[in-house]
């Protein structure tokens, strides 16, 4: 689904709201990233189904690093470029990674990780210079997906893989619910069905996209905490259709009340709806008869239990 800015679209992300949030939150990610960790080690367990060793990757949203270094490691051939939209990231990445860089840099004499500050949906990289793309956990950040999955599809050299996460339409189903007493503005970003994902993939020219989806739910002791974890990934609301004054303790409170009819076992939920998907850009070869005539192709879509 294609998501360009319009003055309408009060879901519009302000880029540089979350660059800026990415900026300040480059300290304080790896304590928070709960779920971001359980999505990584998932995405990580399968590639090891993945029969092949890609010479180059990208992790586009590379945050603090982490996923970064376990691809230089799971493929020890391999070039990354860790991209990012935000320089404080980018620098947390290459310190979280300083190690490993010069370790293989001794034994092997080139350097294996590359930092590049850039916008997932405009790839500054040359077409067909990638073998894989890896994104956790990014690309709900962009306001168009189709232009994102374009630029991926133009970099990935055929039989190039995509690999990524995202989140779905359920993930903080009860932080939106609790600030609807707030009907004017955007608190909770919008985040994209896995079907239109899949026919986004399409669109961009992959080949045979499988998609699934599972929920984690995170609990905590109040509000404030969930609150305070979001800030503190860098999660802040960037919605152009957001308040832009502060709201104050009346309006904190109110979401805290409404909020509280999701308590159960004593403890306050926060839901993810996290979506996984891969997909390949198909070989190069002419286009048949069939193929020009069908113009689409099939999508796989598994819901976990």
């Amino acid at each position: 689904m294609s998501q360009a800015p319009s003055e309408q679209d009060v879901y519009h992300l302000d880029k540089a709201r979350v660059r800026a949030s990415f900026d300040r939150a480059a300290n304080t990610y790896d304590a928070a990233a709960v779920m971001q960790k359980l999505v990584r080690e998932e995405m990580l367990s399968r590639l090891d189904l993945v029969s092949m060793q890609p010479t180059s990757i990208l992790d586009a949203g590379c945050g603090t690093g982490h996923a970064s270094q376990a691809l230089m490691q799971k493929y020890p051939k391999s070039q990354v470029v860790s991209l990012d939209l935000a320089m404080g990231m980018l620098h947390k990445s290459q310190s979280t990674n300083t190690s490993l860089i010069q370790r293989i840099k001794q034994t092997l004499g080139v350097n294996k990780q590359h930092f590049l500050c850039a916008d997932i949906e405009q790839l500054p990289l040359a077409d067909a210079s990638l073998d894989m793309v890896w994104s956790n956990l990014a690309i709900q950040w962009c306001n168009d997906l189709d232009a994102a999955f374009t630029h991926i599809h133009r970099v990935l050299r055929h039989e190039g893989l995509l690999t990524f996460s995202t989140l779905g339409p359920d993930t903080l189903k009860e932080l939106r619910a609790a600030s609807s007493v707030d009907g004017e503005h955007v608190h909770v970003s919008r985040f994209i069905d896995m079907h239109d994902i899949g026919d986004a993939l399409v669109r961009a020219g992959f080949a045979a996209p499988v998609l699934d989806v599972e929920h984690i739910t995170l609990t905590y002791n109040d509000v404030m905490a969930v609150m305070r974890d979001l800030k503190a990934i860098g999660a802040h609301n960037a919605a152009d259709g957001r308040s832009r004054g502060l709201q104050g303790r009346g309006f904190l409170k109110q979401i805290a009340e409404h909020y509280e009819r999701f308590r159960k076992d004593g403890k306050l939920p926060a839901t993810f709806e996290v979506i996984y998907g891969h997909a390949w850009k198909p070989a190069a070869r002419p286009k048949t008869k069939i193929d020009l005539e069908a113009g689409f192709a099939p999508v796989t879509f598994h819901a976990k239990k």
